[in-house]
C-alpha cells in the first residue's frame, strides 16, 4: 500500500540460467550435499576444516556444492563457519583443476587468476564472530568433468580435509506456547494438531522505510503495550515489513539502523509479537535496483521505494539470512515480496509471469533479477520449513496465472498472498469469483494487505465477508497512525484508538471467534 506523503510512494518446473545471476539460493552446508547430489550426480561436494598445527579445534570450516549444471555451466555456493578468534575482513582461497572458469559472483568479490580462485568479503559481511557463517556464490563455466576444489585457505591459512563431512541438521523441536505452527494441507492452514486455522490481523509498517531514511527503525513504538493493543483487537497475526538493505548492513544505511541494530530489533518485536500469542509475518519490501520504467515509485538505486521485482544481487542473500535466523522458530511466517509488478515492465503478461517465476534478464527492468523460486530455493536450502507466502504480480492484485506459474517448494508448505484495495483493478465479487476461487481452492489464500483510501470501511467489509464465507486469512493495512485521509491507516494512537476505517476491521475481528 502507498504510505503517507512524507514518505517516499509506491502502488498499491525449475529452468537452467540464462544468463548472469540466476537460481541464487545461498546454501547452507549441510544442504549442499544433498542439492549436489540430486542436480548434479557427478559432481560432488567437499568439505574442508582449515586449522594450525597442533590446534584442538580446525579454526574454519567450508562447505562447498555445486546447485545447479547445466551445458557448459554451473552455480556453486560456499559456506564458510568461522570456529576460530573473531575476524574483520575475511579472504577464502581455493583452486579448481578441471578448467572451471568463474564469470560472476555475489556475496564476495570474486577474482580467479589461473586456476586460483579468491572471493573476497563485501563491506556488509566482513566481519565473522566466533561460530558465524557466511554464504556466498558463484556462476562459472566448466566441460567434461567438474571435480570439486580439494582445498581451501582462509586468509592464507590451508585447510586439511574434515573426516567427518557435512550432516543433515535435525529438525527444530516444536515449541510449546505462543501461536501455533501453521503449515499447510490441502487449501487449508492447519495448526500442529491437524485443527484449520486462520490469519487474521494487521499490518505494522515502519521497518521498511524509517531505517533507509535515518529516522530511526520502527515508525512508532513498539513495546509491549503497543503490541498487547494490537492483540486487544482479536488479531493473531502481524505483518512485519522489511528493508533489504538494513537487514544486510549496506554502508549507504545510518549504522545505528543498519545489521545487527536493525535484526535484534525485528528479533525482537517477533518476540513480543509471539508473546502475546500472534503470529509474526516477516516480509520483504523495499529492495535495491535502479528502476525507472512505467510506475516506477523512485529513480533510486537503493533501497528507498517498492521495485518491480526482487534483485539478483542482494535478496536471496536477505532471505538466506533471515532464513537462519527463524528456521528453529517455526511460529514465523515468511513472505517473500511485497508487490511485484513485472507486468508494467515487460510487454505481455507471459512475460511478466516468466519473469515472476525464474527472475534473470527480464524486459523492461534494468537490474538482474530473482524470481519467486530464487527466494524460495534460498529459504529452503538453509533448512528452514517455515510456512512461506508467495504473492502474485500487479501489485500482489492478480492471481490468474499463480497457480500456472507457482515455484516449486520441496517442503510443501507454500500460500498464495494477495492485496486488495478499493481502488485496484481487481477489487469486484466477480473478479474473486473467477480469479481467487481457483486459487483457493487449491492453496491456503492470504489477503496480506486489505484497504481503502476512504476513510471508512465499506470496501473492505464486502472483502471480509467474502474472505469469511470461504474460511480465508486477511490482514489490515496498516497499524500506523498516519491519519486515514492520506492513507488507510488503522489507527489514531498506539493504544488501539482506531480511525473512522480502523474501527471497521477492529470490531470485524473482535466478532470472531
Amino acid at each position: 500500500m502507498r504510505h503517507p506523503p512524507r514518505h517516499p510512494p509506491r502502488h498499491p518446473s525449475r529452468h537452467p540460467p540464462r544468463s548472469g545471476f540466476r537460481l541464487l539460493a545461498l546454501l547452507a552446508g549441510a544442504v549442499l550435499a544433498t542439492v549436489s547430489t540430486a542436480l548434479s550426480p557427478v559432481v560432488p561436494t567437499a568439505s574442508a576444516a582449515a586449522g594450525t598445527a597442533g590446534a584442538a579445534a580446525p579454526v574454519c570450516t567450508v562447505d562447498y556444492g555445486v546447485t545447479s549444471s547445466w551445458a557448459g555451466g554451473f552455480q556453486g555456493a560456499v559456506t564458510l563457519t568461522n570456529n576460530g578468534p573473531a575476524v574483520n575482513g575475511w579472504s577464502l582461497g581455493f583452486s579448481f583443476s578441471g578448467g572451471q572458469k568463474v564469470s560472476q559472483g555475489w556475496g564476495a568479490a570474486w577474482s580467479q587468476s589461473g586456476t586460483s580462485v579468491t572471493a573476497v568479503n563485501e563491506s556488509w559481511n566482513g566481519s565473522l564472530a566466533t561460530g558465524a557463517s557466511v554464504t556466498t556464490g558463484f556462476l562459472a563455466s566448466w566441460s567434461g568433468t567438474n571435480p570439486p576444489p580439494a582445498s581451501f585457505t582462509l586468509n592464507g591459512t590451508a585447510c586439511g580435509t574434515d573426516p567427518g563431512g557435512p550432516t543433515d541438521p535435525p529438525d527444530p523441536p516444536e515449541p510449546t506456547d505462543g501461536p501455533p505452527v501453521l503449515s499447510v494441507n490441502g487449501n487449508r492452514l492447519v495448526d500442529e494438531n491437524g485443527a484449520t486455522r486462520r490469519m487474521l490481523g494487521v499490518n505494522r509498517s515502519g521497518g521498511e522505510f524509517m531505517c533507509v531514511q535515518g529516522r530511526g527503525i520502527f515508525d512508532g513504538p513498539v513495546d509491549d503495550p503497543s503490541v498487547r493493543a494490537i492483540a486487544d483487537w482479536n488479531a493473531d497475526t502481524v505483518r512485519i515489513p522489511l528493508n533489504e538493505e538494513c537487514w544486510l548492513g549496506l554502508d549507504n544505511i545510518d549504522p545505528a539502523y543498519r545489521g545487527t541494530a536493525y535484526i535484534d530489533a525485528v528479533k525482537d518485536l517477533v518476540a513480543r509479537v509471539e508473546a502475546h500469542g500472534m503470529t509474526p509475518v516477516v516480509e520483504l519490501h523495499w529492495t535495491w535496483g535502479q528502476y525507472t520504467g512505467n510506475s516506477a515509485g523512485c529513480a533510486d538505486v537503493h533501497a528507498t521505494c517498492q521495485k518491480p521485482m526482487p534483485n539478483a544481487r542482494y535478496t536471496p542473500a536477505f532471505w538466506t539470512s533471515v532464513a537462519d535466523t527463524f528456521k528453529n522458530d517455526r511460529r514465523v511466517v515468511f513472505d517473500l515480496f511485497n508487490e511485484p509488478y513485472p507486468d508494467r515492465a515487460t510487454p505481455t503478461a507471459a512475460q511478466a509471469w516468466t519473469c515472476w517465476r525464474d527472475g534473470g534478464d527480464c524486459p523492461g527492468i534494468g537490474y538482474e533479477v530473482a524470481g519467486m523460486q530464487d527466494l524460495l530455493d534460498a529459504v529452503r536450502v538453509t533448512g528452514a520449513r517455515n510456512l512461506v507466502l508467495v504473492p502474485g504480480v500487479a501489485y500482489s492484485n492478480d492471481l490468474s496465472q499463480w497457480l500456472t506459474h507457482a515455484p516449486v517448494d520441496p517442503a510443501g508448505n507454500l500460500a498464495a498472498a494477495w492485496h486488495v484495495y478499493n481502488f485496484n483493478t481487481c477489487a469486484t465479487e466477480t473478479c474473486w469469483n473467477s480469479t481467487l476461487a481457483p486459487v483457493a481452492a487449491r492453496v491456503p489464500l492470504v489477503a496480506g494487505e486489505i484497504g481503502e483510501n476512504t476513510c471508512g470501511h465499506a470496501f473492505i467489509d464486502r472483502v471480509m465477508k467474502w474472505f469469511d464465507d470461504r474460511g480465508l486469512s486477511y490482514l489490515g493495512w496498516t497499524w500506523n497512525t498516519w491519519d486515514c485521509s492520506s492513507g488507510p491507516a488503522l489507527i489514531s494512537n498506539y493504544d488501539g484508538t482506531p480511525t473512522a476505517f480502523g474501527i471497521g476491521l477492529r470490531d470485524h475481528l473482535r466478532a470472531q471467534d
